[in-house]
């Protein structure tokens, strides 16, 4: 007995592992036109989230949703090591009606939204009162939050799950180290994660160094055993307890 449980596993797994499917997002979009628009060309679906207020948001995100690629609103937050922060951060000291306010405007200032992630946020994903705001405007909307996991103290993800909002949240950064070795070495950590629990979440920067990784590794992906999805796929996925059906994909609209 103990033998046939142990095939029924193994076989089981080895399926499951063909089937393991990987979001890369691609964070930081808005800044650097021509990083920005070699990241709309990746040759996969990555996801990609842009920065509000910037100077290229606009057209980065219309070339990437030209370019078949799901896009997410990166929204400022404070974080702890005081960092200078963009236009439209959120920060643990607004009263809520300025908080609201804020995040309606970023909202707004993104097109084909179809999510969101916090850029930075070290100091704000702690706080529980701001991260149930958060929540809150995201409710009504058919959008999606991935908690980018900042901090380790992060309480992102399961406000965000109290509020019964689709989350997911960051299991491997790509890029911290910008040595081509050292991020294809955290490709394939993500890799592994994903084949292990049969799904995972990286994320890395439109630095030259991580493109010229993913534009030649994502093509092999497939073979290795990953499908690469964009992050609203990962709610397929029953562990996450939201059935993809649960986000709609027409354009979001803000008055």
């Amino acid at each position: 007995m103990l033998l046939r449980a142990f095939l029924i596993f193994s076989l089981s797994s080895m399926a499951w592992a063909e089937h393991a499917k990987l979001t890369i997002i691609i964070d930081d979009l808005g800044y650097h036109l021509v990083n920005g628009m070699r990241s709309a060309k990746l040759p996969a679906p990555v996801t990609l989230a842009v920065i509000p207020h910037t100077r290229h948001s606009l057209p980065l995100a219309k070339a990437a949703h030209i370019r078949g690629k799901e896009v997410m609103l990166h929204l400022p937050m404070s974080n702890s090591l005081g960092t200078e922060m963009e236009p439209g951060a959120l920060t643990e000291q607004m009263p809520k009606s300025e908080f609201k306010h804020i995040l309606r405007t970023s909202l707004a200032a993104v097109p084909f939204i179809q999510g969101v992630n916090n850029h930075m946020g070290s100091k704000l994903t702690q706080q529980s009162q701001a991260m149930s705001w958060v929540m809150e405007e995201l409710r009504d909307t058919p959008l999606y939050f991935v908690d980018s996991r900042t901090s380790s103290h992060s309480k992102a993800y399961e406000i965000a799950k109290s509020h019964a909002i689709p989350t997911l949240k960051r299991d491997v950064f790509l890029d911290n180290d910008r040595n081509p070795v050292a991020i294809l070495a955290q490709l394939r950590k993500a890799m592994r994660k994903a084949k292990i629990k049969g799904f995972a979440v990286a994320i890395g920067h439109p630095y030259p160094e991580t493109l010229a990784v993913l534009e030649r590794e994502l093509p092999n992906l497939a073979q290795a055993g990953i499908q690469l999805v964009p992050a609203s796929a990962l709610f397929e996925h029953p562990e996450n307890g939201h059935s993809h059906s649960q986000l709609m994909t027409r354009v979001v609209e803000f008055p």
